[in-house]
């Protein structure tokens, strides 16, 4: 009963407070992206992480935090819950994120995104969405921007698996850039599509930085998916021994 308590005030307070911030942003012409980003990163931080933490009872620890590199990177990380699209700002160096095209249609939140830097794909665009992705991720990482994307492409119930795309590793050959993957448990305690979440403390893990010069965009993936689905099964053995460690198969795609 506590948990759907607070779970229900969350979602009164993302309603009230949350949505009409974003699009707020909207109407931030006036700044310049640098700007706007460090301006809703800040505001995220003060507000919507304490809420998770106040509301929700839902706190997070990185490890590996030595690994982040000095310059633009793409960060491929594991995808469970809205959790990481949220948090992951409050310790990684200033990135655009990889989102659905239609996602800027959504009143407020859409509109506040579209003024983030951000890559956006058409996901029924087939071998263009990679084109999409590897443009838009070359000129913001040009720009200074590191680029967060998530592999499967949706969220993954935790103690599941999908298949890994192609385009972050894509991306990070063709910037020239590391590839750094990033395990976590968010989906322990925000599960996917469930509206009660459950208090607990999210473990972050980002591994070492992955070379990408002179090596194919296949290489590349394969290495970020093994760090990944090695460390998730060694940090949460318990999720993967009850899930019988069965990987979901995806369509084909980006």
């Amino acid at each position: 009963m506590l948990n759907l308590l607070r779970s229900l005030l969350f979602a009164f307070y993302m309603l009230c407070v949350f949505l009409p911030f974003t699009g707020f942003v909207a109407l931030t012409s006036w700044m310049s992206l640098r700007q706007r980003y460090d301006f809703v990163t800040g505001w995220n931080s003060r507000h919507v992480l304490r809420a998770f933490q106040r509301i929700l009872g839902i706190h997070y620890r990185v490890i590996g935090l030595e690994n982040l590199p000095a310059a633009p990177a793409v960060y491929l990380v594991k995808h469970q819950s809205a959790w990481e699209t949220l948090a992951l700002a409050e310790f990684l160096p200033p990135a655009a994120y990889v989102a659905k095209r239609e996602l800027l249609r959504i009143p407020f939140f859409g509109w506040g995104m579209a003024k983030m830097p951000i890559i956006t794909i058409d996901r029924a665009a087939g071998k263009d969405a990679l084109r999409q992705v590897t443009e838009q991720g070359c000129r913001l990482m040009g720009e200074g921007y590191s680029v967060v994307i998530f592999p499967e492409g949706t969220r993954t119930a935790i103690g599941e698996q999908r298949r890994y795309k192609i385009g972050g590793a894509t991306l990070a050959v063709e910037a020239g850039a590391c590839a750094v993957p990033i395990a976590h448990n968010a989906g322990e305690f925000w599960r996917r599509n469930a509206f009660i979440k459950r208090p607990g403390e999210i473990l972050v893990s980002i591994g070492p930085p992955i070379a990408t010069a002179g090596r194919s965009a296949e290489a590349v993936n394969a290495e970020v998916e093994a760090w990944i689905e090695g460390e998730m099964r060694r940090r949460f053995p318990q999720h993967y021994a009850r899930a019988g460690a069965r990987p979901v198969a995806l369509e084909r795609g980006a």
